[in-house]
Formats: C-alpha cells, structure tokens, sequence
C-alpha cells in the first residue's frame, strides 16, 4: 500500500511539473518546427543578418553620396550638370522603380497567405519594373557619354557614375535574387520560412528604392 501511495504521489507530481510551463513559452520541437532561431534581440538570424547587411550599405552609400555633394560643381572639362540632366526621363524610371516596391509589399503579402501564385507573379512584376529602371539607367548613361561626359572627364562624371552605377549594380543583383527566388519557389525548394525568405528580399529591395528616392533628390533635383 505504501509503494502505491508513493507511485501515485510521484505521478501527480509528473504531470503538475508538465502543466507548469506558461503557455506562451514555445518548446525546442516547436522552435525547430517553424526555423526561428531568435537571437536576443527577438529578430531571427536571418533577418538580424540582413539588418547588419542593410546597415553597413547605408555608410556605403552616405560616403558615395558626400563624395559626390563634394565634387559635383567640379567640372574642369565636358559637360556640367544641367546640360546633361533629363529630369523627365529619370523621374519616370524613378516612378517606375518606386513602383516595384508596392508590387514587391503584394508579393510578400501573398507569401504569408502562402499563395503561392500570387508570390511567384508579384516577384516577376517587381523584377521587371526593376528591369525596366535599370535600362532606363543604361540608356541615361549611353547619352551622357554621346554628350562628352564620360567616367575620367571631370570630377563630377566620376563622381556620378560611380554612384549612380553602384546603386543600378544593387538593383540588377536584387533582379537576380528576385528570378532566383521565383525559380526555386516553383520547385518548392525554398529553405526554411517561405514567407520569411520573401521579406527579406522584401527589405533588401526596399532598401534599394530608398537609397534611389535620397539619390535622386540630391543628384537630380538639388541644383549645383
């Protein structure tokens, strides 16, 4: 009788102990179940990463954009500013790569619904809108260059296809990740969250259209 009572006490404390943890506490298994790694910050290392990622490009670009603040009045030989600038030709590609980012909200919108048509069309549209800016960019280039501002003609050339071309170089490998990503959706081969994969590429290219808006602005809109 005694061992009884003991087996039944021990049994009572078993399960008070496992109806003893909160319920907002996840267990490893659902942790691992859904791939957040969450880092003391309450971010995933994924996006934790890309933040660090988004942060270090930001002092990348705030020094190709003072250096170009600095020498774009500098114009010894070629063409100066406002003989090259087509402002009304630049502020459409503007629109249309500001455009991409509501397509690229649609697309990671889409992915938390886990629809996985509607992804796979939003990231398409995004990445030809971003297409379609960076040949915009190419063509702007082809005609400064036919006008006599080439990249070592002066200062303010070097300064402004340096920044301008790093910038179109972030959106083309943002192309890239977009196709990438509709690729390897389609074979549903994407690794880990889907809908998190999505945002983060979301971020990236956001990030894109916002270092163009401040670009844009102080290159194009701001006089020398």
């Amino acid at each position: 009788m005694a061992r009884q009572a003991t087996d039944t006490q021990s049994g009572r404390i078993m399960a008070e102990t496992a109806t003893a943890q909160p319920a907002g506490t996840p267990d490893a298994h659902g942790a691992a179940a859904h791939g957040a790694h969450a880092t003391s910050t309450g971010l995933s290392n994924v996006k934790l990463g890309m933040w660090l990622f988004l942060g270090s490009d930001c002092l990348l670009f705030g020094g190709l954009i003072s250096t170009y603040m600095l020498y774009r009045g500098r114009v010894s030989n070629g063409p100066t500013p406002e003989q090259v600038y087509d402002i009304p030709f630049t502020s459409v590609s503007s629109f249309v790569l500001l455009m991409s980012s509501l397509t690229m909200v649609l697309a990671v919108s889409a992915a938390h619904k886990r629809d996985d048509r509607g992804t796979n069309l939003w990231l398409t549209i995004t990445a030809l809108l971003g297409a379609t800016f960076v040949g915009g960019q190419v063509y702007e280039f082809t005609a400064f260059y036919n006008e006599g501002l080439g990249f070592t003609t002066s200062l303010f050339g070097s300064s402004f296809y340096t920044l301008t071309g790093f910038h179109g170089a972030h959106v083309t490998v943002g192309i890239i990740m977009l196709l990438a990503l509709v690729a390897i959706n389609k074979r549903s081969r994407v690794p880990g969250s889907k809908s998190e994969t999505v945002e983060m590429i979301g971020l990236y290219w956001h990030f894109v259209d916002i270092v163009w808006i401040i670009i844009f602005t102080l290159v194009y809109l701001i006089p020398v």
